[in-house]
């Protein structure tokens, strides 16, 4: 019987909760590559970024699940996904992963609004305790959203999940690329094309005001995504998925200075203030 602390050891995590079939198609995938350890929220926790909520109640509750008929022990984590992955590193895994891995989302992680996925944000947990981490979302239908949706078909999504993380454990990347997050388009199959992209500088997920009489009713903010795909940039990751239907790979880091002149930002600012 194999050593299973010898192997590449793997953290799985998501947004979508500990039930989400994404979760486990990814699960199932990854275990070619290493030991996996699931550890998801307990609650569906999509667009909570890398929150840190003090309210959050950090239970953990280990379960055994059968997923093809191969048993699982997994922790359903009373926290955000970036929680659940400090709980992860800090109790319940023996050591420190080697690779962090979030998805499979249900729903595209594009441009500005990667601060708000609670699966990128759970990457960039990942990525900030030093691990190279993998984020993994697959486009749906909006009503797939916030869905445990059967009807959905990870099968590429996964395949692509292990074809990253197997790079990731395997190589040594630059020193400025802490995530690599990855988009696949509804229509993928495993012999799908795939290009590294940038971020898109543009908001692809519109908010729309709230539908009510007055505020003293209930009524989040909704969104809506951007009609036209044209507006993107061609070498963004939302125009390599709408326009081009390839996988966009992303590197992010999480230094968040703009790449600018800081030598001449400072002068320009000096000078205006003396101006004032």
């Amino acid at each position: 019987m194999s050593d299973k602390s010898k192997e590449p050891q793997i953290l799985l995590t998501n947004d979508d909760g500990i039930n989400s079939p994404g979760l486990w198609a990814a699960a199932e995938a990854l275990s070619e590559l290493g030991y996996v350890t699931v550890a998801a929220p307990r609650e569906q926790s999509s667009g909570m970024g890398r929150s840190m909520p003090t309210t959050s109640d950090g239970l953990i509750k280990p379960q055994n699940l059968t997923v093809h008929g191969v048993e699982w022990t997994t922790y359903a984590v009373g926290g955000t996904p970036a929680q659940t992955v400090q709980h992860a590193i800090l109790e319940i895994m023996p050591k420190a992963p080697d690779l962090v891995v979030a998805g499979i989302n249900y729903g595209s992680n594009f441009g500005t609004g990667v601060t708000i996925s609670g699966t990128v944000g759970a990457a960039l947990e990942g990525a900030s305790h030093g691990i190279p981490s993998l984020a993994v979302s697959l486009e749906t239908e909006h009503k797939y959203h916030l869905s445990h949706s059967d009807e959905v078909d990870f099968e590429a999504a996964a395949y692509f999940t292990t074809l990253f993380a197997r790079e990731l454990l395997e190589q040594r990347f630059a020193e400025d690329m802490q995530v690599l997050k990855v988009e696949v388009p509804s229509d993928a199959t495993p012999q799908s094309n795939w290009r590294v992209t940038r971020l898109s500088r543009l908001r692809f997920y519109l908010p729309t005001a709230p539908e009510r009489e007055n505020w003293e009713q209930p009524g989040p903010t909704g969104y809506a995504q951007v009609p036209d795909s044209s507006v993107f940039a061609e070498d963004s990751d939302v125009y390599a998925v709408l326009a081009d239907r390839v996988v966009a790979v992303t590197p992010l880091s999480q230094d968040m200075t703009s790449r600018i002149d800081l030598k001449e930002l400072e002068a320009q600012l000096r000078n205006g203030a003396k101006g004032g």
